[in-house]
């Protein structure tokens, strides 16, 4: 699987700036970490793809609480993913965590 992480979300962009956010939600800005799946026709046929997603998303839900509250995190499905365990696509969520909220924070170290 591959992740993609954008800490903080952009602000909600108004439509023709009627002052309405695009999505048609009004309000103010969502709260909590957002994530998203691509699953791909190279993932299999409509029910693999859709029963990838299923496992994807109960392994995520675990791990949002590890994300700041601003972030979106996009999780892309490779092939590999259709015969993978849960387990280990929970392992590979986490590793793959690990690696992106590392960097992040090591970044910021660096700056400092």
């Amino acid at each position: 699987m591959v992740l993609h992480l954008l800490p903080v979300r952009p602000p909600a962009r108004m439509a023709g700036g009627l002052g309405v956010p695009a999505d048609g939600v009004a309000g103010g800005p969502a709260t909590g970490p957002r994530a998203g799946f691509v699953v791909g026709k190279a993932v299999g046929n409509s029910v693999v793809r859709h029963r990838v997603t299923r496992r994807l998303r109960a392994v995520v839900r675990d791990e949002l609480d590890r994300l700041p509250d601003t972030a979106d995190l996009v999780v892309r499905a490779r092939p590999e993913a259709a015969t993978a365990t849960s387990e280990q696509l929970r392992r590979d969520l986490s590793a793959g965590l690990d690696r992106v909220l590392g960097e992040r924070s090591a970044s910021r170290r660096s700056r400092s």
